[in-house]
C-alpha cells in the first residue's frame, strides 16, 4: 500500500468519527432530564399550535363583543367552556390567539436562526478558511455591524418598512449573524492549518471541496447545538417587535402586540395579558433547557469528560 492510498483513506474515518462524536453528543443530551422535559413540552406547544387552531371551529381573530372579558373557566363569574382561557376586550378567544402568536413566534424564530446559521457560518468559514484580503474584509464588516445593537438595528430597518412575517425574518437574520461568523471563522483558522487539510491539498483537492467536504462537517455541529438557545432569543426579539408596533401587523395575533393592548385591562382582565405570557414563558424555558442540555454535553464531549 503506497503512501497516496493511506491518504486517500483517512476521509472516511474521519467523517465517520465526527458522526460518532455528534451522536455522542445528542446521547450525552438525551440522558438529561432537563432535556427530556424541554424536548417533549416543545414538541407539544409546537404540535398544539400547528394543530388546534387549523381543526377547532373558534376564530382568533372573529371578534364577538357580547363574549368580551369572559373569565378563564372557574376563575370568574362570567366564563364558558367554548372559551376555556378566556377572550379579550373584543370578545376574541385567548387560547386561539395565543396559539397563532406560539406559531408566528416559533416560525420567526426557528427560520431567523437557520437564516444566521448558514450566512454567518458561511460567511465565517470562508473568510477563516480563504484568509488575505478575504478575511480582512469580511471581518471588518462583521465589527462594524457589531457595534450596532441587534434590535436598534431591526428597529431602525422595520421603522421604514411594512412589517411582514418575511421582512421580520430578513432583517433580524441580517441583523444577527456576525456573532456566528466570528465563531466559525476562529474555528476554520484552526482547523486550516491540520494535517489532514495538508494531506488533502497535496493530493490536489480544491479549497471548496476541502472546506465543504472536510471542515464544516468538523466545524459546524458544535456551533449548530449551542444555536439552538437562539431560538428563544429570536422570540423575544419577535415579541419585543410586536409590543412596539413594528412585528407582525393585527388582526393577526402574535405575543407582543397581544401584551401591549392588554396593559389597560391588567386590573379587570389580567388574563389578557398573563395566558399569552405564560405560553411564550413555557416555549422559552423548553428552548432553554434543551439548548443548555445540548451545550453541556457538548463541552463534556469535547473536554473528554
Amino acid at each position: 500500500m503506497t503512501a497516496t492510498t493511506v491518504i486517500a483513506a483517512e476521509p472516511e474515518p474521519r467523517l465517520a468519527r465526527i458522526r460518532s462524536v455528534n451522536r455522542r453528543i445528542l446521547a450525552a443530551a438525551w440522558g438529561m432530564s432537563s432535556f427530556k422535559v424541554g424536548f417533549f413540552v416543545f414538541i407539544a406547544l409546537l404540535l398544539a399550535s400547528a394543530i388546534y387552531p387549523e381543526v377547532s371551529s373558534v376564530s382568533a381573530t372573529k371578534m364577538v363583543v357580547k363574549d368580551k372579558f369572559l373569565a378563564p373557566v372557574y376563575l370568574g363569574d362570567k366564563w364558558t367552556w367554548d372559551h376555556v382561557l378566556g377572550t379579550d376586550q373584543l370578545g376574541r378567544d385567548i387560547l386561539m390567539r395565543s396559539l397563532i402568536g406560539l406559531r408566528y413566534s416559533l416560525l420567526v424564530g426557528i427560520v431567523t436562526v437557520l437564516l444566521i446559521f448558514i450566512i454567518g457560518c458561511g460567511l465565517g468559514l470562508f473568510a477563516g478558511f480563504k484568509g488575505k484580503w478575504w478575511d480582512t474584509i469580511i471581518m471588518r464588516i462583521t465589527d462594524a455591524q457589531l457595534s450596532i445593537p441587534m434590535i436598534i438595528l431591526a428597529i431602525t430597518i422595520l421603522g421604514v418598512s411594512r412589517p411582514t412575517v418575511p421582512t421580520i425574518i430578513i432583517v433580524l437574520a441580517l441583523s444577527g449573524w456576525p456573532l456566528y461568523a466570528r465563531v466559525a471563522r476562529s474555528a476554520a483558522v484552526a482547523e486550516r492549518g491540520k494535517e489532514y487539510v495538508r494531506g488533502l491539498r497535496v493530493l490536489g483537492a480544491g479549497d471548496w471541496r476541502i472546506l465543504l467536504l472536510f471542515a464544516a462537517p468538523n466545524i459546524l455541529p458544535p456551533i449548530a447545538f449551542v444555536a439552538v438557545l437562539d431560538v428563544a432569543r429570536m422570540m423575544i426579539f419577535e415579541a419585543i417587535l410586536g409590543f412596539l408596533g413594528l412585528g407582525i401587523q393585527p388582526p393577526t395575533p402574535s405575543f407582543g402586540s397581544i401584551i401591549a393592548d392588554s396593559r389597560k385591562y391588567l386590573l379587570n382582565a389580567w388574563w389578557i395579558g398573563t395566558i399569552p405570557g405564560i405560553f411564550l414563558a413555557v416555549a422559552l424555558t423548553s428552548i432553554n433547557l434543551m439548548g443548555s442540555a445540548l451545550e453541556k454535553a457538548r463541552n463534556r464531549i469535547y473536554g473528554g469528560l
